[in-house]
């Protein structure tokens, strides 16, 4: 099962096929969840209003690292927590033993259920803040329920498929490996943050654990250990060789990379060539000093001693901005392995997505739209049942705009389109009929407490994300001061968002 509105979207990118992957079934993730949550939620079943509908949307306020841009991700994992979300006995007699909680609230929860709606961003697609990166309509308690989790589970993923995106952009088409699974804050955040830096490019992982579950491809060479565990460098060169003709990545700095390293690896290349053995995913790997310096020097060597196509694969602490820094000196490196300041996002290590109160159903089934007011302009919430257009021009297939708007608007690519940009009003364009092209992005995954939209598989999605990076401008790609996409709020909700804030105006400005 797959979304069928979603594959012909994006032009059949989704393999109608999921490739089987392991899932979080088993996994008792009910109490993933803040205490105040389960407090709020005895409140409204005390107070007779738990059967109350509402709506959340979950967004960000501010791309992480200084980015014109975030890959949204985690959508598979939401999916699989919602669909086995129940409290066990074990996590009925945990909440008995706080105390907290009175009977009957505790009768509720052991048949509780998700019933509701969950319109969501496909993973791999590029977002912008503010837009609703997932809209949840459900009963408030279940609503309030699954709002920690959900942020986790989203939060994290797309952080590091941003990340992964900006270091795969500054190796411009080298392929780049995760393998920072030994820095990450944990087997999840190792096992899933893998999974995102392949959505957001990566070629594969060193994380075997992340190839079973979801598909990907896993790489590797070797450690320095091995080569300290034979007599010599050259012997362990030899053996490695032997065992793994194939995939003959050499770690040649384990003593002297251009005395020794590189000397013997290519000793090794003549002596499998002389063997018959067809020479193909071999190289070099280089794990310290400088790197723009010793790639040079290795390349030449490399290719006096007739093995021109050798890689060159480089590691030690890379991030996006020492990658870009190494392709201006010149660096011949063909294959970039990035861990720690990749996994754990060294420079932004949280997403900040929120969660927030959209609408509310009054007694008479209307849904009334709610408002967060703040000082700081930021953290003023677009009020109602919203949705996101995506606007591309037509000639080139990029970006022009999104626009939030609410559920029940429409626009006819046959009329003129205004575009504003929320955060400079004086910023403006207007589109000719026949010059761009409309995308709804939020589709549906829950509808009735029912899955209705299957994950495809991850490199299928990273294909799409590549898909979706090449939407946009080269100047929103840049790493440092990005051109920044116009986000505008469409007609009805720019003007109800104009009157709740006059309704609820001040006279009073604080000191």
């Amino acid at each position: 099962m797959y979304n069928q509105t979603v594959y012909e979207s994006t032009g059949g990118i989704f393999s109608a096929v999921k490739a089987k992957e392991i899932e979080m079934e088993g996994r008792d993730l009910a109490l993933l969840t803040d205490l105040y949550e389960l407090t709020m939620m005895q409140g409204y079943f005390e107070t007779g209003s738990y059967k109350k509908q509402v709506v959340f949307d979950l967004f960000y306020r501010k791309n992480p690292s200084g980015n014109g841009y975030a890959i949204a991700a985690g959508l598979q994992q939401a999916i699989e927590y919602i669909r086995n979300l129940r409290f066990t006995e074990d996590d009925i007699a945990y909440l008995e033993g706080l105390g907290l909680f009175s009977a009957d609230f505790i009768d509720y929860l052991k048949d509780f259920r998700f019933t509701g709606e969950i319109y969501a961003i496909p993973e791999g697609t590029v977002v912008f803040p503010h837009e609703p990166l997932m809209r949840v309509k459900a009963p408030i308690v279940e609503a309030q329920l699954v709002e920690t989790a959900l942020l986790n589970i989203i939060n994290h993923q797309s952080l590091i498929a941003t990340k992964a995106a900006r270091v795969v952009w500054a190796a411009q088409g080298d392929p780049v490996m995760e393998f920072g699974l030994r820095r990450a804050q944990g087997p999840d955040a190792g096992t899933l943050g893998a999974r995102a830096a392949v959505i957001g490019g990566c070629c594969g992982t060193s994380n075997v654990l992340t190839g079973k579950q979801f598909g990907v491809p896993v790489k590797g060479t070797h450690a320095h250990s091995w080569v300290m565990s034979f007599p010599d460098e050259l012997t362990a060169f030899r053996e490695y060789a032997r065992l793994f003709p194939d995939a003959c990545l050499l770690l040649v700095d384990t003593y002297n990379t251009l005395e020794s390293g590189v000397p013997n690896a290519i000793k090794v290349f003549k002596e499998m060539q002389a063997k018959g053995i067809e020479l193909k995913n071999y190289g070099i790997r280089l794990d310290s000093g400088d790197l723009a310096y010793l790639s040079k020097k290795a390349k030449a060597m490399l290719e006096e001693a007739g093995f021109p196509d050798a890689v060159i694969s480089a590691s030690s602490d890379l991030d996006e901005n020492l990658i870009a820094s190494l392709k201006l000196q010149g660096a011949k490196i063909s294959l970039w392995g990035v861990g720690t300041k990749l996994i754990t996002s060294d420079d932004c290590p949280a997403f900040g997505g929120v969660y927030k109160l959209a609408a509310e159903e009054d007694e008479n089934g209307k849904f009334i739209p709610k408002i967060k007011l703040s000082n700081n302009p930021e953290k003023v919430t677009n009020p109602g049942i919203k949705k996101v257009f995506r606007i591309y021009e037509k000639s080139t297939g990029k970006i022009k705009a999104d626009l939030i708007a609410l559920d029940d608007e429409t626009i006819d690519e046959n009329k003129p389109l205004a575009i504003y940009d929320s955060n400079a009003k004086w910023k403006n364009m207007r589109l000719e009929p026949g010059t761009y092209r409309v995308r709804e992005l939020l589709v549906p995954v829950f509808i009735d407490g029912k899955q209705v939209y299957e994950s495809p598989a991850t490199m299928d999605i990273q294909a799409y994300c590549d898909q979706e990076k090449a939407s946009l401008w080269d100047e929103h790609l840049r790493l440092n001061n990005p051109h920044i996409v116009p986000v505008d709020l469409y007609v009805s909700l720019r003007y109800r968002l104009s009157s709740e804030l006059y309704a609820r105006r001040s006279d009073s400005l604080p000191l």
